[in-house]
């Protein structure tokens, strides 16, 4: 595991994993050999094999420092950091609260960057580590009744590309995981905005639109490109900024985006989830 000098077994520290991509990552990962804290929101949470939970609330910074203490308490050091708790909004922009936009950067942006700022100065002072930030095929594509959860991981993008230029000289890569549909805990958890009701005008579409995303999302069991993308990424000295993992026509679709007129990109995205 590199870049820099570790010893084994790695530690990792992997956000958000009672559920999801997270949980897979952790397991994969402890049943690699490496050794993995688990973050979750209590401690009630049951914990893959050899996982060990720690608690977590992305959202505050005292919490961020504790759980970044007890794992180098518990084991001297971190090799690698995979942001991964976030949630998902869906509603038109229209019908989305100053205050429910918030809270989506809060967790996804935001507890992000609170994880990044607490782990850096063990990472700096060892001279090596990994961070892989979960991003999202969304953060490339404008998904329609996502703007504000796209808009995430948009920023997420923007955020890991400068974090890898800034690290490079102190031997820590920077990777980011863009997932495409998936079947994961994400689907479920996903929060319709209080505005979007049977009154809203956007209703109609925006529930026609949910109904395709889920059944995209559903109908992909099998986690394993990511989970195997995080393994590719923590035996690579160098690793490669993007990983997309996503069906063939999604990753064409991501590839081409920019050199498509613009009409037509938005034409495909809209026919994609039925909007007119």
């Amino acid at each position: 595991m590199r870049p820099g000098r570790t010893r084994s077994p790695p530690v990792v520290l992997v956000t958000g994993t009672s559920s999801g991509f997270g949980r897979a990552i952790a397991a994969a990962l402890a049943a690699a050999g490496h050794r993995v804290f688990g973050t979750v929101r209590s401690l009630t949470s049951d914990a893959p094999d050899n996982v060990t939970n720690v608690m977590l609330d992305v959202n505050r910074d005292d919490s961020v420092a504790q759980c970044v203490g007890e794992v180098l308490a518990a084991a001297g050091r971190i090799d690698a950091v995979i942001n991964n708790a976030g949630f998902g909004i869906a509603g038109a922009i229209e019908d989305t609260s100053v205050a429910e936009a918030q809270a989506q950067f809060e967790t996804n942006f935001f507890g992000t960057h609170r994880m990044c700022r607490a782990v850096l100065p063990h990472l700096r002072a060892q001279r090596s580590g990994y961070i892989i930030n979960i991003s999202s095929l969304a953060g490339h594509v404008p998904l329609p009744f996502q703007g504000l959860y796209s808009a995430t991981k948009f920023a997420i993008e923007a955020y890991s590309a400068t974090l890898r230029m800034e690290l490079r000289p102190f031997g820590i890569a920077v990777s980011m995981i863009e997932p495409g549909d998936f079947a994961t805990g994400f689907t479920a958890n996903r929060r319709l905005t209080l505005a979007t009701t049977p009154g809203s005008p956007y209703f109609a579409a925006c529930r026609g639109a949910l109904e395709r995303m889920s059944r995209d999302e559903q109908a992909n069991a099998d986690l394993s490109p990511v989970t195997d993308a995080v393994r590719t990424i923590l035996a690579t000295p160098r690793p490669a900024l993007h990983y997309p993992r996503a069906t063939a026509v999604q990753r064409a679709f991501v590839a081409l985006q920019p050199f498509l007129p613009q009409s037509l990109a938005e034409f495909l995205i809209r026919d994609t989830y039925g909007l007119r």
